[in-house]
């Protein structure tokens, strides 16, 4: 529509099923180039993705002409059947149901990017489930701990 301008950018987070850390170290960055290739045909722009053994975190540039539930159905769905044809986990391998999304300003772009980048790091000394509780409070979301990711074990690493 002529005249209008738009722009968005969302921090998509979501995890593995059961939080098992399946996403090995190995492949993670094959993962990250097949979501890239989704979010991109879709004609989002990819600012930043990174993923753990447990979950990702994936920054776009949003286009409005899709919805983001859509968006991330089809993100889950044809990484979930990409790993399992490729034969990357030994185990079940299955994305949790529910995810976040998380608008942020142009000017938050530069500190999302390096947060995002910089996960290793940062879950050294934090756990996913803190770090995701910290970014729903943060960003004044009501939530009720029954409907948030399933959070077993906290000691997440690369194997």
């Amino acid at each position: 529509m002529a005249n209008t301008f738009t722009q968005c950018y969302f921090h998509l987070v979501f995890a593995v099923k059961n939080r098992d850390a399946l996403i090995k170290k190995f492949w993670k960055n094959e993962l990250e180039m097949y979501i890239t290739g989704i979010v991109r045909n879709h004609k989002h722009k990819l600012l930043a993705i990174n993923s753990m053994p447990d979950h990702i975190h994936i920054f776009i540039g949003y286009n409005i002409n899709q919805l983001v539930p859509n968006l991330i159905e089809e993100i889950k769905t044809s990484s979930n059947l990409w790993i399992k044809k490729e034969n990357l986990s030994k185990f079940h391998f299955e994305w949790q149901k529910g995810y976040g999304a998380f608008t942020h300003s142009h000017s938050q772009i530069d500190a999302v990017v390096k947060y995002i980048l910089n996960q290793e790091v940062h879950h050294q000394k934090k756990s996913f489930r803190e770090e995701y509780l910290e970014i729903l409070k943060k960003n004044e979301i009501q939530f009720k701990g029954e409907y948030v990711f399933d959070f077993f074990d906290d000691g997440i690493s690369w194997d």
